[in-house]
């Protein structure tokens, strides 16, 4: 046993999990990531900033598929079997999602059988898994014939040894200003696991408590202190375009954000250059349309809006599920959408967590690339990954009872 708790991060995406283990006392061995720029961003923060991870020498420091570590690196992982406490991540969740095109044909989702063999050669003592809600819904596809693949993992890693127990939360429950419901399951080879759901919800309180936050957060005490009348600079990453400064901080979320060796100049706090129709378009909305609520559908046609759909945000609500596409969310005061920052904001990461790569991507490209905007909206919370470390620690158990 090491004196941290040793964990490896699968699908780490940009480090929304592995950044809240690491405030929670954890220690990384490895994540592994498939897209570059999603890896940069980790990589920068994690390993060159933090110097978090005890990389192994045996895995080149870069982005890698899972379904390629298992092939090129079989022998070294079955060195490191019984010998890891945690596997956090689940795989990408397009294919189980109930926003976008649920696709059971999706070859993502054919990675949950990469997921369950990994913990099968490494077969950690704790395995935290975590996916949308439309994870629980079933798929009338042969294989699984109207099952979800919920129950496929579930009885998967039952059949491994483990105790499981998974249950749908909603991270706004928890500190995040975001409804944010997504698919959590927890597994033991020693142990009962529901009784990680137990101390998860008995310490939310003292935990916000001590952050000095409320249980329930809201937009505008998530990002008020970044709005663009607070005046703008050329963006010091990208050409033609104009980036955000600070006001004083409003909320004491903003001061948690602000905290550790904030930058003097908002990282990624860039605006989007909108035309004067589609700015004239926001202007009407904020006056009209209703907050919080989407806008699709034939409501669509009363405003003209000609993309799928659109949702004004609410300054005192928390906001809805960020995605993956900006222009889904109109900001609650500006004629504008949000920005990289704005988002890295609801999704409580630090303001000296750097999010790097291309801000957005499009046509063919979307299915290749990660960029920004997409890094933020696949994220774990880093706020309730803490939560989810604290938990876990006071949870396991090998041989005597003990929290790690």
């Amino acid at each position: 046993m090491s004196k941290k708790p040793t964990y490896i991060d699968l699908f780490a995406g940009c480090g929304g999990i592995s950044l809240g283990l690491y405030n929670a006392g954890w220690h990384g061995l490895f994540a592994i990531e498939k897209d570059k720029m999603a890896f940069g961003t980790l990589k920068k923060n994690l390993i060159l900033k933090k110097n978090h991870f005890n990389w192994p020498k045996w895995l080149p420091q870069t982005e890698h598929d899972i379904e390629e570590v298992m092939k090129n690196y079989r022998e070294e992982l079955k060195n490191i079997k019984g010998k890891v406490d945690l596997v956090v991540g689940g795989p990408p969740c397009q294919g189980f999602s109930m926003a976008g095109k649920r696709n059971e044909g999706d070859k993502r989702n054919k990675l949950i059988d990469a997921y369950i063999e990994f913990i099968k050669i490494v077969r950690p003592k704790m395995l935290f898994f975590e996916n949308v809600k439309g994870f629980t819904v079933g798929f009338m596809k042969e294989d699984l014939r109207g099952k979800a693949y919920s129950d496929y993992v579930t009885k998967s890693l039952r059949a491994l040894g483990y105790n499981v127990e998974a249950k749908i939360l909603d991270f706004s429950e928890y500190g995040i200003p975001q409804r944010r419901k997504r698919f959590i399951l927890v597994g033991l080879l020693e142990g009962d696991a529901k009784t990680f759901f137990n101390f998860l919800e008995q310490d939310k309180k003292a935990f916000l408590r001590e952050k000095g936050l409320k249980q329930k957060g809201t937009i505008k005490g998530a990002i008020s202190d970044l709005h663009q009348e607070n005046g703008d600079i050329k963006s010091p990453d990208s050409i033609n375009f104009r980036a955000g400064i600070y006001s004083r901080s409003k909320s004491n979320y903003q001061k948690l954000m602000r905290r550790e060796a904030s930058p003097k100049i908002p990282d990624s706090h860039r605006f989007t250059n909108h035309g004067n129709e589609a700015v004239n378009l926001f202007k009407l909305l904020l006056k009209k349309a209703v907050r919080s609520k989407r806008i699709d559908g034939e409501e669509r046609k009363k405003y003209g809006l000609k993309k799928r759909g659109s949702t004004v945000l609410g300054e005192n609500d928390p906001s809805p599920t960020l995605t993956t596409h900006p222009d889904d969310y109109l900001h609650y005061l500006e004629p504008r959408i949000l920005t990289v920052r704005e988002y890295a904001r609801i999704q409580s990461f630090p303001d000296w967590y750097e999010i790097t790569g291309k801000y957005t991507t499009g046509g063919k490209q979307r299915a290749k690339e990660v960029p920004r905007y997409t890094q933020l909206g696949n994220a774990i919370p880093p706020l309730f990954g803490e939560q989810v470390g604290l938990a876990l620690r006071k949870t396991f158990t090998y041989g005597k009872k003990h929290t790690l």
